[in-house]
């Protein structure tokens, strides 16, 4: 029976040590090959200042900026995940609801159905970088206004930055459209 637990340990040990150094060894060779950037964090920069991480969402509140997804955990990346809000809770749909008030109120532009629920909706993650391009398109009227900018050559900027997931809708990363926003006016 002695010889049988020590074996039994040993084997444990064995698998505890392979599954779990030699799964993060796997996962760490997959991205430094495959991944985006090969596997290093893309910072991104104004001034000598590092602003963030291109694959983090955050939180833009100003007129002047775009805004990205809410976010369920307050763009903590270290909390990532959802609301758990079923569709129909009464919570739920008063955060929402007061979402597309606090939109509509900094684009009095748009009707209520007019708002992309991409940026009124948090996503699963709660760090969601991306909106789809129709959700940049709404706000450029309000950049524009606050920055002194034409409609034109904001829309130039989010197609530029545009980018084509395979079997989705074309989206934008708020985080590189804000830089490149801050660098081409100030």
């Amino acid at each position: 029976m002695k010889t049988d637990l020590i074996k039994a340990f040993k084997l444990t040990l064995a698998f505890c040590l392979l599954l779990s150094v030699g799964y993060i060894g796997v996962l760490w060779m997959f991205a430094k090959l495959e991944g985006p950037a090969n596997g290093t964090v893309e910072m991104l920069s104004v001034k000598n200042r590092e602003v963030g991480a291109v694959l983090v969402g955050q939180e833009f509140t100003r007129n002047d900026l775009f805004w990205g997804r809410p976010s369920a955990v307050d763009y903590k990346a270290d909390g990532s995940g959802g609301s758990n809000y079923g569709p129909d809770n009464s919570e739920y749909l008063a955060i929402v609801k007061k979402r597309i008030d606090k939109f509509l109120m900094a684009h009095p532009y748009l009707k209520r159905e007019e708002v992309p629920a991409e940026l009124v909706t948090a996503s699963g993650s709660g760090l969601d970088p991306h909106i789809p391009v129709k959700a940049a398109y709404v706000q450029i009227e309000r950049v524009a206004d606050a920055r002194h900018l034409s409609v034109t050559s904001l829309r130039a900027l989010v197609d530029e930055l545009a980018e084509k997931p395979i079997g989705g809708p074309s989206v934008v990363n708020v985080l590189k459209l804000n830089v490149n926003l801050i660098k081409i006016t100030e």
